[in-house]
């Protein structure tokens, strides 16, 4: 039961505005009115849709390479409350090429960052997007990346020029609207005060002379044994970029010349020769 005092103040709120009892009449249109959205106006929108986790999206390409562009150290970014991690130390050298662009964690700061970036087509080669959950540096050396892999697929320039754009935007949408991970969203469904903690740590597009190469990066690797339930969970995240994402149908062969399958390959096994390599295909 509301208290006394709880009861006289909202009586006092109603002879403020209006005869006490008297039900107030909202001016929907009018508040309407004042909603301003990235969708309406790009630089001055007033309502925010918070994302489930703050990104940061970094890039990189000749052109900013030995420059001494302003930029945020690696060190202010540790996987982890607290100092950096000696896997982000040993990141520092390669890591002073990549330049940190912005933060988010809204769905209107999402597109006000995509609409004032150059897009993938257009980048000069050997460039980079790396877009990566806020804490997490796109380096395996990172705590949250060194016992992960990544799924990624290898598309020849010249054929999909037209089609790589759309496919890095939807790689991203899936990526911070946390749909890449099947055990995620079907928690999330059924349990949302439980969610597991997400495999997905990034993404990247890479322009090379005569491919583009889009990836999909996890925090953790499987086992390869048949038996082995993150294997079936990395095999989800597998099936729903190529079909889901990047629209190729289930069981349809992409290999060919500078071409791949969608791949998974983790980043230990990167580092062997190709006989040694263990790889999933979506």
């Amino acid at each position: 039961m509301a208290s006394a005092a709880a009861v006289n103040a909202a009586l006092a709120d109603q002879a403020d505005s209006g005869e006490a009892g008297e039900i107030q009449e909202v001016n929907m249109e009018a508040q309407a009115e004042g909603i301003r959205t990235v969708f309406s106006d790009p630089t001055n929108f007033n309502v925010k849709h918070p994302l489930y986790s703050a990104w940061t999206l970094w890039f990189d390409s000749p052109a900013t390479k030995g420059r001494n562009l302003p930029q945020t150290p690696i060190s202010a970014f540790p996987p982890t409350p607290g100092p950096a991690t000696p896997g982000v130390a040993a990141a520092q050298g390669w890591m002073e090429d990549i330049k940190r662009v912005i933060s988010f964690d809204s769905v209107e700061e999402f597109w006000g960052l995509y609409n004032n970036i150059v897009a993938p087509s257009k980048l000069p080669q050997k460039a980079n997007y790396y877009l990566f959950k806020e804490g997490i540096i796109p380096a395996w050396e990172d705590e949250a990346n060194k016992n992960g892999g990544k799924w990624s697929i290898q598309l020849p320039r010249d054929k999909n020029r037209d089609n790589v754009d759309k496919m890095w935007l939807y790689t991203m949408l899936a990526a911070i609207g946390e749909t890449f991970d099947p055990l995620l969203t079907e928690a999330a469904a059924s349990e949302p005060d439980s969610t597991p903690q997400s495999l997905i740590t990034g993404v990247i597009v890479s322009i090379r002379p005569q491919f583009y190469r889009i990836s999909i990066w996890t925090r953790l690797a499987p086992s390869y044994e048949e038996e082995d339930p993150l294997k079936t969970r990395i095999e989800g995240v597998g099936a729903h970029f190529k079909m889901q994402v990047l629209g190729y149908k289930e069981g349809q062969k992409l290999s060919g010349p500078l071409a791949t399958e969608v791949e998974f390959l983790s980043h230990k096994d990167s580092e062997k020769g190709k006989g040694k390599q263990r790889k999933l295909i979506a």
